[in-house]
């Protein structure tokens, strides 16, 4: 099972931190990802780490805003998202790959959470 958490309501500028927690027998060897689904969009992807944490993936619009890691020892993965703007406003998930790697493409990866809700009005 995986929780995504920290959502929320910010003004542009703003930063806040989403957390995915999961299992560690779901996780523990696997990358995971964060995507992000705005109204009437598509879901895209954010973020992704692979199952050591040192390696990692952003997309264009998040890059050097946006800041991806993982604890093992909580069975965590954090996304920290700095000088949020408007156009970041969606709901974010976080989703566990089928794979070790931090893959991009949300069809390798199998489990998803919930989903958490960010707003950021301007």
């Amino acid at each position: 099972q995986l929780q995504a958490s920290g959502g929320g309501s910010v003004q542009a500028g703003a930063s806040l931190r989403l957390s995915c927690s999961a299992s560690r027998r779901t996780s523990s060897n696997n990358g995971v990802g964060w995507f992000r689904q705005a109204p009437g969009q598509e879901r895209v992807f954010v973020a992704a780490i692979n199952w050591r944490g040192d390696s990692t993936a952003y997309a264009d619009a998040v890059k050097d805003r946006f800041t991806i890691s993982r604890d093992y020892a909580a069975s965590t993965v954090y996304l920290q998202m700095n000088g949020l703007k408007s156009e970041d406003t969606a709901v974010y998930y976080c989703a566990v790959a089928r794979g070790s790697t931090a893959n991009t493409n949300s069809r390798f990866y199998n489990y998803w959470g919930q989903g958490t809700q960010v707003t950021v009005s301007s």
